[in-house]
């Protein structure tokens, strides 16, 4: 009987890291078994890891020459294609590996690019994909035109002050490359303009927004709290589309839950800046549930990972609850929830698979999002006093100075309300 099935082939490739300081070889190594994990969600079989220890990085070629020499033995006697950098390549290194040696040398970014690119469902993250994609290959964009001026140089017909074919077509490539960068970044901003009127039909819900490191459990816990069926996926970055739903809480009162794309560390600002449409979710929120894979021994570097991202995209001022999943993989003695519970005042331990606290988790979100809200204030130009003394007692989000006065949005106790109550403009109670 014929088997008509087909097994897909993965490539294969070996993974480099650099190591610049001794006292951080243990880092790198986490890193770089981070990066096996997406190149394993990327679909490519990693044959090998290797870490060199340097004191610069090399200009040419990012690592030594007769460390690639020795790469490239070991790629041909292995059949491995590609060779992974767990480090951010500028364009001169690619070039100069593949020029020099014939190494394909791809890096940590066009993995996470590649694996987004995979993932990405609905129309709003195809697009942002593409736009990181652009921004990534721009400076990349090689000039694969360039044998027209080594045959004009040849021919004796170019003179040194003519421009070069070559040269003339990179620009052309830039060019319609910068009108698509152009293009996507105005059907993105027309997608956001949509997303703020959608919000506005709904600003009486509260919104709160999971955040963290990527396979922390956000999926997992989305799923335990409104009964949905998000992908769940042993994956770095199963999730990329944002997902939210209307829950009642506590009193019965609805609030928006919102499941987003998970972070990473080192994620590239091109990346952040692209996904701002996906990223306004965690924007908007009232609080936001940084939930952390309690089991990873590397969850404190993940924290700190995640609260860099935050603070990129200026999430950083919104009322935070730190969540530590997945308790039930601690087995019978918890010390370290004690650890965390003392190091981290405050937090709530849960496990989103098998519904552990979880009540206890949406009684503290009640709690939180009834104790303040979120306010648009107006304040007259001359109460800059008033403004001011604001930031003792209220989270401020953002100032702007407007025609009409000084507009504030800002996160305020209920017990607090009264000191600003008469420059209210919009609410959220």
């Amino acid at each position: 009987m014929e088997n008509n099935s087909t097994e897909i082939i993965k490539p294969k490739a070996f993974l480099v890291g650099v190591c610049l300081d001794n006292r951080e070889y243990e880092k790198a190594q986490r890193s770089i078994e981070e990066l096996e994990r997406l190149a394993d969600t990327a679909e490519i079989d990693v044959v090998e890891k290797f870490i060199q220890n340097r004191k610069a990085i090399d200009r040419a070629t990012y690592v030594g020459k007769g460390f690639l020499e020795d790469l490239k033995s070991k790629m041909e006697m292995t059949g491995t294609e590609l060779l992974i950098f767990d480090n951010e390549l500028a364009p001169t290194h690619a070039r100069n590996i593949k020029t020099n040696f014939s190494i394909e040398a791809l890096d940590r970014t066009e993995i996470i690019l590649d694996i987004f690119h995979m993932h990405a469902k609905t129309k709003e993250a195809k697009l942002e994909v593409r736009l990181a994609e652009l921004k990534y290959q721009l400076p990349r964009l090689k000039k694969l035109w360039s044998h027209l001026d080594r045959e004009r140089g040849a021919s004796g017909s170019s003179t040194g002050a003519s421009r070069g074919m070559g040269e003339k077509q990179i620009e052309i490539d830039k060019r319609i490359v910068k009108d698509e960068i152009r293009f996507i970044s105005h059907e993105l901003e027309k997608i956001m303009t949509q997303k703020i009127t959608q919000r506005k039909s709904r600003e009486f819900a509260k919104k709160v927004c999971i955040v963290g490191y990527t396979n922390a459990g956000k999926s997992s816990l989305f799923n335990k709290i409104t009964g949905e069926s998000v992908l769940v996926e042993d994956k770095l970055f199963a999730t990329l589309d944002s997902t939210a739903r209307a829950i009642e809480i506590g009193r019965g009162e609805s609030i928006i839950l919102s499941d987003t794309v998970g972070f990473i560390s080192d994620l590239p600002h091109s990346l952040i800046a692209s996904f701002r449409a996906t990223l306004r979710d965690v924007m908007d929120a009232d609080l936001l549930l940084h939930l952390v894979d309690i089991s990873d021994e590397n969850c404190e570097e993940h924290i700190k990972a995640v609260k860099e991202v935050l603070e990129e995209i200026d999430a950083n001022k919104i009322p935070m609850q730190i969540v530590f999943n997945k308790i039930d993989l601690l087995g019978e003695y918890r010390v370290r929830e004690e650890i965390f519970a003392d190091v981290y005042g405050g937090s709530q331990f849960i496990s989103a698979v098998t519904g552990e606290n979880i009540e206890l988790l949406l009684n503290t979100i009640d709690e939180k999002l009834n104790r303040s809200s979120r306010y648009d204030l107006l304040f007259p130009f001359e109460e800059q006093k008033l403004i001011a003394n604001l930031h003792n007692y209220a989270t401020v989000i953002s100032k702007d100075f407007t025609d009409y006065g000084v507009s504030v949005t800002a996160i305020i106790n209920k017990d607090d309300v009264y000191k600003i109550s008469r420059f209210i403009v919009n609410d959220r109670t």
